[in-house]
């Protein structure tokens, strides 16, 4: 038997046959230098027992999975090889990293249009094997993908979830860190909103293992704080123009920030992470995906969190989710 979903019918079907979902196999979607590097950093983790690497360039996708394979004796034992889309149905985990990358000089948002009609043609190929699992994306922009993501696959709003802001974020701690010489572990800040320009960071509920983060800093002899509280969210925000232009893309940041989340899903921590997800009302936000914490588990996004903010943060995390609505109104979905 075979159902059609929605108005994707003419695009996909999917059997109604049941597939056991197997929490130790994930699989990756698109073999660039993120993709790759995500392989590789689970690889190192052993989280997984079986790992499918998937690219439209399969001779690609087979000499990363040789390449990270060769390595095993020296990490953990893991099945790793390059396959397809019928590989996929009982995976617990996809990750999607295809789509046209950032170039130099273009923002995040350019690429919309181009990645949007990649994954439609994706998509509907994993809905297509009974796929159970949780779909993790990392193309840019991930706020729009992730949204897209969950509107064309149907899945409920809990397993399709996006990267975010958790790299940003990581950038921001330890730009913080070196500000402030300390262990970048005991920094506790934010960003949130779009993964992109209209990002923002939440200085007021940033500090440095529960000290308020003026208070630390004029603890270790800073005292222009608006000075630099610009300038380090400035360089967080640039970061990745920065990367881009001097070696071409961002890979290693991402995959470790990929693999902080997947170790959340796998491990059922129960993470508080600056994940994308679907908006229901959260911070007067409906019918988009943007980056906000939300508690991470076994089951995708356990619950999205509204942590305080003050009257400034709330109105840039306003100006953020318009400017992702804008881009959501001109796009078919």
């Amino acid at each position: 038997k075979r159902i059609a979903f929605g108005k994707y019918k003419h695009i996909f079907y999917t059997n109604l046959e049941e597939t056991a979902m197997n929490r130790q196999k994930a699989a990756i979607i698109g073999c660039g230098f993120v993709g790759s590097s995500t392989a590789f950093a689970l690889m190192q983790k052993g989280l997984f027992s079986e790992l499918v690497l998937i690219d439209a360039d399969q001779k690609k996708a087979h000499g990363e999975a040789a390449d990270i394979a060769h390595g095993r004796p020296f990490a953990h034992m893991m099945q790793i090889y390059a396959g397809d889309y019928s590989d996929v149905g009982d995976c617990g985990l996809i990750i999607i990293t295809a789509g046209a990358a950032q170039k130099p000089g273009e923002s995040r948002t350019a690429l919309v249009y181009k990645n949007v009609e990649i994954f439609k043609n994706i998509i509907p190929q994993i809905t297509a094997q009974n796929f159970e699992g949780i779909l993790l994306i990392v193309s840019n922009p991930v706020d729009i993908l992730t949204y897209a993501a969950w509107k064309i696959s149907g899945y409920p709003k809990e397993r399709v979830i996006g990267s975010g802001t958790v790299l940003d974020s990581a950038r921001f701690r330890y730009l913080l860190s070196e500000h402030l010489q300390v262990d970048s572990a005991s920094v506790h800040a934010m960003i949130i909103g779009e993964h992109g320009d209209s990002e923002l960071a939440v200085w007021s509920g940033a500090n440095v293992s529960g000290i308020p983060i003026h208070d630390f800093c004029e603890i270790r002899g800073h005292y222009d704080h608006e000075q630099a509280m610009e300038q380090i969210y400035r360089r967080v925000r640039e970061s990745a123009y920065q990367i881009i232009e001097e070696k071409g893309a961002t890979y290693y940041g991402v995959a470790m920030a990929v693999t902080r989340i997947v170790v959340a899903l796998i491990r059922d921590e129960g993470a508080v992470l600056p994940i994308s997800s679907l908006m229901q009302g959260e911070y007067g936000l409906s019918d988009l995906c943007i980056s906000v914490p939300a508690i991470v588990g076994g089951n995708g996004v356990q619950q999205v969190l509204e942590i305080p903010l003050n009257e400034k943060e709330h109105t840039e995390l306003l100006h953020s989710a318009n400017k992702l609505k804008e881009i959501l109104q001109k796009i078919w979905l």
